[in-house]
């Protein structure tokens, strides 16, 4: 179905897919509008800069550079050897290890990698439970890492929503994994990764740092860093590092090989040449020090945010947020996670419905919402627009409750007033 003719994209923005496909053209141009007029607050979302779109669709994509730099299976690689040697040198001196891979496709593959390096199909690992806002790759059992090697979990505290330490302990001491992973996708403290280390030194494990969140917050200087502690770190490079979508694993000199096996050939051929410019760029936009100004907004915004959903009596779990994100429980508003995610976006408010910790209901009709900061900081709204965000928030699960569409209607408009007094990177103006 053609997407109405008044959100067409216009041919001098991209002139060469209009011309060729019309139709797809116009889906990019709805995508473009959708994201230029409505509140983004996945947590896994962001904007990306110009310079990282214009990176991405560059001639590179042209080229099968199956290898590393210097050790390629095919010729004319001189120039693709300079643009990974460029990525991994930003990669390493921006935080701060011996090595770095910048082949991976996405954090799952990179996650899978580790798996391939370290351990040996039916071995014990160790992960944070997906309902407890771990990652699937984690050992959980319905991806191949549960599938294809022993998972364990652990979880964290009903009372507090934090990461019992003792408990990861007497699990770790008792099932000694190959592996343990900390880091998840719905987590809002500060990761201990100090703990993890030792508790992985006594149980005997490789510990892995799965940091495709916070990386960009790590890079910034607003969340500690794993490297003097993890011996592996997995990430993504879109998040709140604000690079295409790809991924990273940077490791200590002594599993350089290891991982760089594991990834090729051990999973993949050629790099995708193009994704490894727009990461070089997004690294090279994260050394800037605007980006740790950037960094830190995100998760003043964040704070500010869950202060005022809490002034409106929304149930946060752990009671707040370290980082870029806010988990809630509508529990207490006896409003269905899901329910108050779809009557959101249809007041132009993006965000995911999420289990939570000890969640009574199903995952895919969870009890939560997640949210997060990373998109409106990259747009320029400070802590000043928080409360603005959280009663349109309120307003918007009040709403879903009652079935009031002419209330969603109307907080879509003043959505869109807001969204645009502050454009979005990397979109066109309208």
């Amino acid at each position: 179905m053609t997407p109405p003719a008044a959100h067409k994209t216009p041919a001098h923005q991209h002139p060469a897919l209009a011309a060729a496909d019309p139709e797809l053209a116009a889906l990019v141009g709805v995508e473009e509008r959708l994201q230029a007029d409505t509140l983004r607050l996945i947590p896994s979302e962001n904007y990306v800069s110009s310079a990282v779109l214009e990176a991405s669709g560059t001639v590179l994509q042209n080229k099968y550079s199956e290898g590393y730099p210097g050790r390629r299976y095919y010729e004319g690689q001189q120039n693709i050897d300079q643009v990974e040697r460029l990525a991994v040198a930003r990669a390493k001196a921006l935080f701060g290890t011996d090595h770095a891979n910048v082949q991976p496709y996405s954090g799952s593959p990179a996650n899978l990698a580790v798996y391939l390096a370290f351990a040996e199909p039916g071995d014990t690992v160790m992960g944070m439970a997906l309902p407890m806002g771990g990652h699937l790759t984690h050992g959980w059992g319905v991806s191949a890492t549960g599938k294809w090697f022993r998972g364990v979990q652990y979880a964290v505290r009903q009372d507090t929503g934090l990461v019992d330490f003792d408990a990861v302990r007497e699990l770790a001491l008792k099932e000694r994994p190959k592996l343990i992973f900390c880091g998840g996708t719905a987590l809002p403290r500060t990761i201990d990764f100090a703990a993890f280390a030792e508790i992985a030194r006594e149980s005997g494990a490789v510990l892995v740092a799965d940091i495709a969140h916070i990386a960009g917050l790590i890079a910034g200087g607003a969340h500690p860093s794993p490297v003097p502690h993890a011996d592996v770190i997995s990430t993504t490079t879109h998040k709140t590092l604000r690079g295409p979508r790809g991924a990273m694993l940077l490791a200590r000199e002594e599993h350089a090989k290891a991982i760089d096996k594991a990834v090729f050939p051990g999973l993949q051929g050629g790099p995708h040449n193009q994704t490894t410019a727009a990461i070089a760029v997004a690294l090279h936009e994260a050394a800037q020090p605007s980006f740790r100004d950037y960094a830190h907004a995100v998760v003043a915004n964040a704070q500010a945010l869950a202060d005022a959903l809490l002034a409106r009596g929304f149930d946060l779990v752990s009671g707040g947020t370290d980082n870029h994100l806010v988990l809630m429980d509508l529990t207490p508003k006896d409003v269905p996670g899901k329910v108050a995610a779809k009557a959101l976006d249809r007041a132009g408010i993006v965000v995911n419905y999420n289990t939570v910790p000890y969640d009574a209901r199903k995952p895919f009709d969870p009890s939560g919402v997640r949210i997060g900061t990373p998109s409106l900081t990259s747009r320029g709204l400070g802590t000043e627009h928080m409360a603005t965000v959280a009663d349109w928030i309120d307003r918007g699960v009040r709403a879903a409750g009652s079935g009031d569409e002419d209330a969603l209607q109307k907080i879509r408009g003043e959505v869109a007033e807001l969204m645009a007094a502050f454009p979005a990177p990397g979109l066109p103006r309208a």
